[in-house]
């Protein structure tokens, strides 16, 4: 069984920040990735984060296996997103 979170960061900028995420972790993750589309498989089974681009927003979909710790990984994609994003006051909530 496995545990999953959804967010949604509002943002004119969400290829731009699919794109920088999935090339950043592709040095240690297998990544796929087209600039409305991505997936970030996390080594070690520590999940699999999936993203879509629109216009107006970035959508994220965090799942990690049954045992994992799903706050702590929605902490580490927190964290990266908002370093990329530095430029503006990017706001991430997930359910």
């Amino acid at each position: 069984m496995s545990h999953t979170g959804t967010a949604t960061a509002s943002t004119e900028h969400a290829s731009r920040y699919l794109q920088q995420l999935c090339k950043h972790w592709s040095h240690k993750c297998e990544t796929d990735f087209t600039p409305e589309n991505g997936t970030v498989t996390f080594p070690e089974d520590r999940g699999q984060l999936a993203l879509k681009a629109s216009p107006q927003a970035l959508d994220m979909t965090l799942t990690v296996p049954e045992g994992a710790d799903l706050a702590k990984m929605q902490d580490v994609v927190d964290r990266h997103l908002i370093r990329f994003a530095f430029r503006e006051e990017l706001t991430i909530r997930w359910s």
